[in-house]
């Protein structure tokens, strides 16, 4: 007996923040692009605690539109949020995160499932072309996490196509959707990019604005590039600059030594110094014993997660 509902062949996860003016075109616009193509396609929409009745418009859409699937968030949590929720909901192996204010094309997405084919890739970027009123900044980001990472694509925070079990292997902090592409090639995915053309917004406005999410972003870099690098063995950080304040600490006392006992001056400042030295070595140490043993604990509860998510698929 043939599957009456088969496996769609993309989902479009969308998160939506008050954007109820954009929400009738953008389904309509999906709905005639899995036409047009010949896609079994759904489209997953997370109303991410809107409250300019974005989840009532879509809503009423969803009663005629079985294509569309509709998931609510009581709150605004955030994109990262949004992009677990849907993930966790959509039925296709491919899912595409679109963004609701339209400013990609639909007809971007079939050229996203054809490079994901063709390359054999496990996540693929768009790249943006054209202009964009936070160039500079984009720009900035993405060329330090390509230091830091040395990830293979130019843009990390654009319209994208992955496997879904890509998203669902990987641990997602609060606003922490613009590294997934970074800890999932860390974790060995392959990553490609596509050029994507960036549209202007026909209603509403950017809900990522503002000098604080720029030092946010800047200290969540930072944050993702110790976990990469000494996240599995943080004693190699700790304890080498422990290592480093012992030493200081070790040479320092043999100079106060030789300042008391051969020149016959005593030099209080450097007692003190070398106080300083052993202490700071003494808590690095200690501190990285103590998340020596936190990244054993996180490892186990990886492999249970992993466990569970075998037996559950």
């Amino acid at each position: 007996m043939q599957n009456s509902n088969p496996r769609p062949d993309v989902s479009v996860l969308v998160p939506a923040y008050n954007e109820v003016e954009n929400i009738p075109n953008l389904v309509r616009s999906l709905c005639a692009m899995f036409d047009r193509h010949g896609l079994r396609g759904e489209i997953v929409l997370v109303d991410d605690g809107s409250t300019d009745g974005t989840y009532e418009a879509t809503q009423n859409l969803a009663r005629s539109e079985r294509r569309l699937k509709l998931l609510r968030h009581r709150a605004n949590f955030g994109k990262t949020e949004a992009m677990l929720t849907g993930n966790a909901a959509a039925s296709a192996d491919v899912v595409v995160l679109y963004d609701a204010d339209m400013q990609h094309s639909p007809e971007e997405i079939p050229r996203f499932l054809d490079k994901i084919r063709e390359g054999g890739y496990d996540i693929v970027c768009g790249r943006k072309v054209g202009k964009y009123s936070k160039r500079f900044i984009s720009y900035i980001y993405n060329m330090l996490s390509r230091i830091l990472f040395n990830v293979p694509v130019r843009d990390l925070n654009s319209m994208k196509a992955f496997k879904r079990e890509a998203l669902q292997e990987i641990h997602l902090r609060h606003d922490w959707h613009r590294f997934f592409v970074v800890l999932a090639y860390n974790r060995g995915y392959r990553v490609g990019e596509i050029e994507v053309e960036l549209l202007p917004r026909h209603h509403g406005k950017s809900k990522y604005t503002g000098a604080w999410r720029v030092i946010v972003g800047l200290l969540d870099l930072l944050s993702v590039k110790f976990l990469i690098t000494f996240g599995r063995k943080p004693m190699t950080l700790f304890g080498s600059w422990g290592l480093v304040f012992l030493g200081l600490g070790f040479i320092t006392g043999c100079i106060a030594l030789y300042y008391r006992y051969v020149l016959l001056q005593g030099f209080r400042p450097l007692l003190y110094l070398v106080i300083l030295f052993l202490l700071g070595g003494i808590l690095l140490f200690t501190l990285g014993i103590l998340t020596e043993l936190l990244g054993q604990l996180i490892e186990r509860l990886e492999r249970i997660e992993d466990n569970v998510r075998k037996r559950n698929h």
